[in-house]
């Protein structure tokens, strides 16, 4: 969704194949290695985390749809938390694959 795919693709090499890795394992209906629930975003979001020397990276994704894995957002993280802005995104963009499903 949005700019999610090149997000993504700015992230370090490593921690970019790592992500992908954790996509994959949501495409074949498993969980991934370190994930956590953001029902603040929407039902059914979750955040895939991944760590390296170079710092944390979030993706965060819903798969609780019928048709597909929506990636919503990707980034790194600078703080502790994760920012309004970076929640708001998701939750923006949530509601748009919503409604690509509900025209689907």
């Amino acid at each position: 969704m949005g700019r999610s795919r090149e997000d993504l693709s700015m992230f370090p090499k490593a921690v970019k194949l790592r992500a992908g890795q954790e996509l994959f394992r949501v495409q074949v209906g498993r969980d991934p290695d370190n994930w956590k629930p953001l029902s603040v975003v929407g039902r059914g979001a979750r955040e895939i985390r991944v760590r390296d020397q170079s710092g944390a990276f979030r993706v965060i994704y819903v798969a609780a749809f019928r048709s597909a894995v929506y990636v919503l957002h990707a980034f790194q993280k600078k703080t502790q938390t994760t920012g309004r802005g970076d929640i708001q995104l998701a939750g923006r963009r949530y509601k748009e694959a919503m409604a690509m499903e509900s025209n689907a």
